[in-house]
């Protein structure tokens, strides 16, 4: 999927903002974490030689576990590299619906176009709008979320070539 810059820009809200705007008791969680995580310095310093070359946007809710676990890790990140980490927020799921589908709203109807199933869905798109990857909750067991995301890169970037 290609992403369109401008309108996703419209719609999101950076990453910062977003841990911000949380409401408690779930913002604490947020805060915590994002007070508490230590970033690999070597897979950081790798990120920032892409920050301009790449954009992340990210799923989310307040009341999501994985989210309080990973956004604030996102929030790092970006604080650290200067990776655009954007947020579609108030991800809302319709009890009524036996898919568990997300309700829209206040669910954005971009859950739609990117088959958003499980939150945080974390996905990385180049500096021309093409999806790199996608990290679907949480890293893979043996990585941190900055290791993987890295490794999307370099992977995408070995693929150019």
């Amino acid at each position: 999927m290609k992403l369109n810059f401008p309108e996703i820009m419209k719609k999101t809200i950076p990453v910062g903002k977003y841990i911000d705007s949380i409401k408690q008791p779930f913002r604490e969680k947020f805060l915590i974490r994002k007070q508490t995580y230590q970033l690999n310095r070597e897979a950081i310093n790798q990120l920032k030689r892409f920050a301009n070359k790449c954009v992340i946007v990210a799923f989310s809710a307040e009341w999501c576990k994985d989210c309080a676990a990973n956004i604030p890790v996102l929030a790092l990140i970006s604080e650290a590299t200067g990776l655009e980490v954007r947020i579609f927020g108030g991800l809302e799921k319709d009890p009524l619906s036996p898919g568990g589908e997300w309700r829209i709203p206040p669910s954005p109807p971009e859950v739609k176009t990117f088959h958003v199933d499980r939150i945080p869905l974390i996905i990385l798109f180049d500096e021309k709008g093409k999806e790199m990857g996608r990290i679907i909750e949480n890293p893979l067991k043996e990585s941190t979320l900055e290791e993987e995301l890295l490794k999307i890169i370099s992977e995408a970037n070995s693929r150019r070539r």
